[in-house]
């Protein structure tokens, strides 16, 4: 399977979350990005997405390991498993599906869906 840049550009994104790193990840995205994690909280412009990368009563950098990768025109689907340190709970483990649309060779939609595992 090809890696096209929109993949490129979607690992980067995931790869900028695992070092919590701001600059790289806010780097992948469009400037009106907006963020709909289902369930939870919807954020509009990189500001405030930039507030979510590390949200309040989580700590340390999450572990992600993407799965699967679909493209299809503008959207990329990223599949995989993760783990987090939550302040209230300690260690947890979660399954994520993201789609990412893109707009300008950036992502300027990102839908969230986060399952915790036991």
């Amino acid at each position: 399977m090809a890696v096209t840049p929109q993949k490129e550009l979607v690992q980067e994104y995931f790869e900028g979350f695992s070092a919590s790193d701001h600059p790289r990840i806010l780097a992948t995205l469009a400037d009106g990005v907006e963020w709909v994690i289902h369930g939870h909280r919807t954020t509009r412009g990189k500001a405030e997405f930039d507030s979510e990368i590390q949200a309040p009563g989580f700590s340390g950098s999450p572990e992600l390991a993407i799965e699967q990768l679909f493209e299809d025109g503008q959207v990329v689907v990223a599949t995989g498993i993760g783990r987090g340190n939550s302040d209230g709970h300690g260690p947890f483990r979660f399954a994520f599906n993201d789609v990412f649309t893109f707009d300008g060779g950036l992502i300027a939609r990102v839908e969230s869906y986060v399952v915790p595992l036991g």
